[in-house]
């Protein structure tokens, strides 16, 4: 049975009884390739691995978000092909290349597991942990979810000898500054890894909570959905300073504004891309921003798609198989569930709205 055929059933059953509690899905909705086997409880935030060693090798790796639930991995078809349980609620992943460990680099996924009020670190493919059972974060919060970590994105400050390694990571509530805490991480020649808090930084409206954080790598700029309010934009580097580059959304979202990710058609161009949550819709804002400020990203358009309120997305811009050849966009999708979609489709209705 086809995908498409496979997920209207699921939406049917999903929509049944409860058409109060879950958004419609538009009968104009782009329909995922492949929609995932289910996990055990809610699939919440998902990442992409592709092995530069060999590209042959790659994996959607999710999180299932409930206590007891953990991280799994699904290959192109959907499977799952490997999985990590029995953990403290984990909520949100992202992946670090070329780590140092052990006399070697490794490709590791770093989850955040919000009722251990910590950060797990595990190597991949395998799904090994890592971390010595977990990294404490937001230590010296008082208030409990103060200290309730859910979002992360790494960055890779390339330009220091040895790279330097941070997590960025958001929590369940915060105060209205100084919301987001980065952290450096390194293994010592044992390979015990360390966490160092590099600032405390990041604006927060107080309206919802601050969950999905992306970071674009090539240009050094974090992004972070503060719910209901808007997106903001600031250095990844610490050095660089805690400056709000930008705060942009703002109105565009029926609701929830949350999964956010980038797709880079070259090093400096691409588009943002968040998840609509309430309309079932993804937002398109211009990475680069205007010809005259790099800092305003304007709407380019709304794309409907069959992924029912998605908490988490992903994107990669690497052609990975004939199905798609320019690149896959990855959503949570409720059902347990994650969806893979055809970025060539994607890349249609953009064109479109931009002519």
């Amino acid at each position: 049975m086809k995908a498409q055929a496979i997920y209207f059933i699921l939406s049917l059953t999903l929509l049944t009884g409860c058409k109060d509690k879950l958004a419609p899905v538009s009968p104009h909705a782009i329909q995922p390739l492949v929609v995932t086997e289910q996990t055990v409880f809610d699939t919440d935030d998902p990442a992409i691995w592709i092995n530069n060693k060999d590209q042959s090798q790659r994996l959607i790796i999710g999180t299932d978000k409930e206590k007891g639930g953990g991280l799994y991995a699904f290959d192109l078809e959907g499977k799952i092909v490997a999985k990590y349980t029995d953990m403290a609620r984990p909520n949100n992943v992202d992946i670090a290349y070329n780590f140092p460990y052990k006399n070697d680099t490794i490709d590791i996924a770093v989850v955040t597991e919000r009722k251990a009020n910590a950060i797990r670190i595990f190597k991949l493919p395998e799904l090994t942990p890592i971390d010595g059972g977990g990294l404490k974060v937001f230590e010296g919060e008082t208030a409990e979810e103060y200290n309730e970590p859910m979002g992360i994105s790494l960055y890779t400050k390339k330009d220091s000898e040895p790279p330097v390694f941070y997590s960025i990571v958001g929590r369940k509530n915060g105060p209205a500054n100084e919301y987001l805490w980065q952290y450096a991480f390194a293994a010592n020649a044992e390979g015990k890894i360390e966490l160092k808090l590099a600032r405390k930084f990041g604006a927060y409206s107080g309206k919802k909570e601050i969950e999905a954080i992306a970071v674009d790598q090539e240009l050094g700029y974090v992004y972070y959905s503060d719910e209901t309010a808007g997106v903001r934009k600031y250095y990844a580097d610490p050095v660089k300073g805690n400056e709000e580059l930008a705060f942009f959304v703002k109105g565009d979202a029926k609701r929830d504004h949350e999964g956010i990710a980038i797709y880079k058609k070259d090093a400096t161009t691409g588009y943002i891309v968040l998840s609509n949550q309430q309309d079932n819709s993804i937002l398109v804002y211009p990475r680069e921003g205007e010809p005259t400020n790099p800092h305003q990203h304007q709407l380019i358009t709304t794309i409907p798609v069959a992924a029912i309120e998605c908490d988490g997305l992903e994107i990669t811009s690497v052609p990975l198989d004939p199905k798609f050849p320019k690149g896959m966009l990855v959503m949570m999708s409720n059902g347990k569930v994650f969806h893979y979609y055809d970025w060539n489709i994607i890349q249609t209705h953009i064109d479109k709205a931009q002519k």
